[in-house]
């Protein structure tokens, strides 16, 4: 309880992306206890969320991997001297976190075998869970994504033969109950929830909650801004996405901590689609047109709110009589987007009303 105490402004300052306050913190606690890997999990986790809102940044990857490394070495001592629960805790947490990077890098082989050490680890601390409600949140998403990728992936499942069998439902239940009792694991838990309930359980109403939850306890935290922004445009809730995405555009052109061309084509694509869906054309053709800039600078062009911003534009044009230039946003669409893509689809069947 003393180190949580210690720990609980440091935790919020790096959840709310004041990284290099949340840094000062943990250097202190890693004074303190410099025999104990949680400060070392901790200041890897200050590197992680840096590089959550833009997982094509790989500016602090050496930085994160450094960390757990060292998290992982103090928890092989705990675990053999002193504790082999806590020490299994954060063997298990270390190598889920390194696994998770490498799967976002595509190293697939070094993922693989990371998540299998932390699978091992994990393993140790079934049966401990009244130990701490922090032993629960490995336990839950396994729960969850061993079920999951059986489901999404059939490739993988002759592979999946090889793990336990999860349980969706448990593992969600689970996520909730780490989510309401756990210190250290409290916003990751929240975070998994609040996608876990929007993408693959389309239940948009729980995400909300968990995402206003996240957006108002940490402001100023780039991702859960961006994520709750698309929740209420998903929802049809426009007047706050508005707000809210444009909220995003100043913080961006204020170059504040974590605001970056990825969470702008986001912003720009629901401020063009609402104002598109007004008859502002003049000011959603220039968000339309900023977030495609936005999308190039992220790397992005081959997402979905790339090629319906263009069709969007190519729609626009049509509107207002440009049927050539509305031709070449929809020619556009083509060359981007793949046949079978909805965008590609619609742009063909405009392109040949037209002819």
């Amino acid at each position: 309880p003393f180190i949580q105490i210690e720990s609980t402004e440091a935790i919020n300052s790096m959840y709310n992306f004041e990284f290099k306050k949340a840094h000062s913190h943990f250097n202190y606690l890693q004074k303190e206890y410099p025999w104990h890997p949680l400060p070392y999990l901790l200041k890897g986790l200050n590197y992680w969320w840096r590089i959550v809102p833009n997982y094509n940044n790989e500016e602090w990857d050496d930085e994160f991997i450094a960390y757990m490394d060292t998290t992982k070495l103090l928890a092989e001592k705990v675990r053999d001297n002193y504790n082999e629960i806590e020490g299994a805790f954060f063997l298990a947490a270390a190598y889920a976190f390194e696994g998770r990077l490498y799967s976002e890098r595509r190293e697939y082989r070094k993922a693989a075998l990371a998540g299998s050490r932390s699978l091992k680890y994990l393993g140790e601390c079934k049966g401990h869970e009244t130990y701490s409600p922090e032993l629960l949140f490995g336990d839950a998403l396994f729960n969850y994504y061993a079920e999951w990728i059986r489901e999404e992936y059939p490739l993988l499942r002759p592979i999946m033969v090889f793990f336990p069998k999860g349980d969706k439902e448990k593992g969600i239940d689970q996520l909730k109950e780490v989510s309401r009792n756990a210190f250290y694991s409290r916003t990751e838990a929240q975070y998994y929830l609040m996608r876990i309930l929007a993408s693959d359980e389309k239940d948009l109403k729980g995400a909300l909650q968990v995402g206003s939850y996240l957006h108002q306890q940490f402001p100023g935290n780039a991702y859960f801004h961006r994520y709750y922004t698309r929740l209420l445009y998903q929802s049809g809730r426009y007047p706050e996405a508005e707000r809210l995405s444009l909220q995003i555009l100043s913080r961006i052109d204020s170059a504040q901590t974590g605001y970056e061309a990825n969470s702008g084509r986001y912003a720009c694509f629901y401020l063009g689609h609402i104002n598109r869906i007004r008859g502002s054309y003049i000011p959603a053709k220039s968000y339309y047109e900023r977030g495609m800039e936005f999308a190039e600078e992220a790397e992005a062009t081959n997402m979905g709110y790339y090629f319906y911003s263009l069709l969007h534009l190519g729609i626009i044009a049509e509107k207002q009589g440009d049927k050539e230039l509305a031709k070449d946003y929809y020619k556009r669409v083509k060359k981007a987007a793949k046949r079978k893509h909805t965008a590609h689809e619609r742009a063909r069947e405009r392109l040949k009303k037209m002819s």
